[in-house]
């Protein structure tokens, strides 16, 4: 089914399948689909984002289990507090689909990786959709889930255009620089191969 989404500034993208069929303002795509089903977002539809520090928010940190919460707490644990715990295959994809998660929730659709070493991630990772691009070398600045907080100006994905694959996301924002204000925890929907893998509640 072809799918249309548009923000609040009528800017579209019209998605069919895991491709965009058509990029244009909502009343010109509408036109032009007319039997396809409409999603209207709050806020600016952007590119999404790469994040930058795939390894070490996914192969170096644990993200808990929500059931985990009185021994562990919900944040995610790196360093001695990692070291500390017993982790196998089993753990180690369970907490890679939950980073992918929170990572999808801040408006990211591909991450930076120096390679993978961790099967169980990768194959987590290959399973979310999420896009996956080489790095050399680690980035200067902290890890984090908001490319904002990261100390180096954010990373776009590159734009959509017909014929490119179906990743974005949605901000509740005005525009980039009350984006860049507020962070990417303002994300209200982030699409990955024309799926809609993250929508806030």
């Amino acid at each position: 089914m072809l799918t249309i989404h548009a923000d609040s500034k009528g800017r579209a993208l019209a998605v069919e399948g895991a491709w965009i069929a058509g990029a244009g303002q909502l009343t010109e795509l509408s036109a032009a689909y007319p039997r396809a089903r409409v999603r209207q977002w709050p806020g600016i539809l952007t590119p999404g984002f790469v994040n930058l520090y795939g390894t070490e928010l996914l192969e170096e940190t644990y993200h808990p289990d929500p059931r985990e919460a009185d021994a562990l707490g919900t944040e995610p644990l790196t360093g001695d507090a990692l070291t500390a715990l017993a982790m196998d295959d089993t753990r180690w994809g369970a907490s890679a689909r939950r980073g992918v998660q929170r990572m999808l929730a801040h408006g990211t659709v591909a991450a930076a990786f120096e390679p993978m070493r961790n099967r169980a991630v990768r194959d987590a990772v290959h399973r979310s959709g999420l896009g996956v691009r080489d790095r050399l070398g680690r980035p200067d600045g902290p890890a984090s889930l908001d490319p904002y907080a990261c100390g180096t100006p954010p990373e776009f994905a590159p734009p959509r255009e017909p014929g490119s694959a179906a990743r974005f996301a949605v901000f509740d924002v005005q525009d980039e620089t009350e984006l860049a204000r507020r962070g990417a925890g303002t994300c209200v929907a982030t699409v990955v191969d024309g799926r809609l893998v993250h929508r806030r509640r």
